[in-house]
């Protein structure tokens, strides 16, 4: 029988299936230097972690690499189709295989990593609940060295309306739309403009509601929250009404955190404003709102 997982994987579950042929296991880690006076981050490939401690059998994923369109002049922004295809592929994610995604640190990589597969039209992949620390904690063991799978035939179907454009939501903004929900997934402190900003101006878009990527993972074991209080966290920032939601963040990483627990409480039709930050701000032209 093919390989069938939750979308949310237990550390135990997943090492039940860890010899299993048709699994595709990726380590996503990515990682970012923020200067602590303020200004852009620096982006830094996990694969030298990655070859340091995997769970066994895992390849490593490249977001702002291959999975990536390299003439944007934001990072991570999501590549063209063919592009997409061809690293898949290259990955050997195909018809018949089960993908299940982790990242060393914050699962903002794995959720990513999760959505852009989705997007795409891939929709047999899993994320590891906590993650490389959750595994480590169930005393389970990781290898050294650099693995690859055989490659496959990753055929991209874009789903356009799971993605939000800067026309949508500035279109959203002039309007004083209340009937779209514009969901920041940055910390309360950023959320509101203060202290140092990665981005070109402190702030958020104006009509924005908060729900940080933070509030829906416990800090202690790095493991998505019950469904319950993922529930409610979102319910009360207003993401779970009746109104359409659009989420962003800086980047379009941390955002993903928040669909994928919209996702676990049963509301996937939610879009993601890919340039986000990063993108809004660069324009004086745009407004952001502070306090």
């Amino acid at each position: 029988m093919p390989l069938s997982l939750e979308t949310l994987v237990d550390p135990a579950a997943l090492l039940e299936h860890l010899d299993a042929p048709d699994l595709r296991l990726y380590d996503a880690t990515v990682e970012l230097e923020r200067p602590p006076e303020g200004g852009p981050y620096t982006v830094r490939s996990g694969r030298a972690g990655y070859e340091r401690a995997h769970i066994p059998g895992a390849v490593f994923a490249d977001i702002p690499g291959e999975l990536s369109d390299p003439d944007s002049p934001y990072p991570f922004t999501l590549p063209a189709a063919e592009r997409f295809s061809a690293a898949a592929g290259r990955l050997g994610i195909g018809p018949g295989t089960h993908v299940v995604v982790y990242a060393q640190d914050t699962p903002m990589w794995a959720t990513r990593l999760w959505w852009q597969l989705r997007f795409f039209g891939f929709d047999a992949v899993s994320v590891l609940d906590g993650g490389l620390p959750a595994w480590r904690a169930a005393g389970l063991p990781t290898e050294s060295g650099l693995l690859a799978y055989e490659p496959a035939q990753f055929t991209a179907a874009p789903r356009w309306d799971w993605l939000a454009t800067r026309t949508d939501v500035e279109s959203v903004v002039a309007a004083g739309d209340d009937t779209v929900c514009l969901v920041n997934a940055l910390t309360a402190p950023v959320f509101r403009g203060e202290g140092p900003s990665s981005y070109s101006r402190p702030g958020r878009i104006p009509g924005s509601v908060n729900a940080p990527w933070t509030e829906l993972i416990d800090p202690d074991t790095n493991r998505f929250r019950p469904r319950q209080e993922l529930e409610h966290t979102l319910r009360a920032a207003g993401a779970l009404g009746a109104e359409p939601v659009i989420a962003y963040c800086g980047g379009g990483i941390s955002a993903t955190v928040d669909l994928f627990a919209l996702g676990l409480v049963g509301r996937e039709q939610a879009r993601l404003y890919d340039g986000s930050l990063t993108e809004w701000t660069r324009d004086e032209k745009l407004p952001v709102e502070v306090g």
